[in-house]
């Protein structure tokens, strides 16, 4: 069994398989998670609005941080939700604890995107 102290010998078709695995979770998020779609819908619409703007290359790099902020926030939450129902299959308050304070997490996440797409399209759209 290797420890972490052990050093593992680097393997480009390890490097390739970890994103294969990376790909699936993206796919198990798109499948599984009803919100990642709708946060992507908003994406669409936010990079439509860009394009129609012609936002500058500051506003387009909030909206890809804040984007990835957002994804990134649903993935853990969904990692999260996946592994408690796994370890925790009968009701306890810690582990609703978990995910309440996960889906938290993704709300502070979309309401700090929707903050940004304010400020980079309110003065567009007023």
């Amino acid at each position: 069994m290797q420890t972490l102290d052990s050093k593992k010998e680097f393997s480009v078709i390890k490097r390739a398989k970890s994103f294969t695995h990376a790909g699936r979770g993206i796919w198990l998020l798109l499948k599984t998670t009803h919100n990642a779609w709708i946060h992507i819908a908003l994406l669409i619409i936010a990079i439509v609005l860009g394009v129609y703007f012609n936002i500058t290359k500051t506003e387009w790099l909030a909206l890809v941080i804040v984007a990835g902020f957002v994804l990134a926030a649903e993935a853990f939450n969904t990692a999260i939700e996946i592994d408690i129902d796994l370890t925790s299959p009968n009701y306890h308050p810690y582990a609703r604890d978990t995910k309440d304070v996960a889906a938290g997490a993704v709300l502070i996440s979309a309401v700090a995107a929707l903050i940004t797409g304010v400020l980079i399209f309110g003065h567009y759209v007023f």
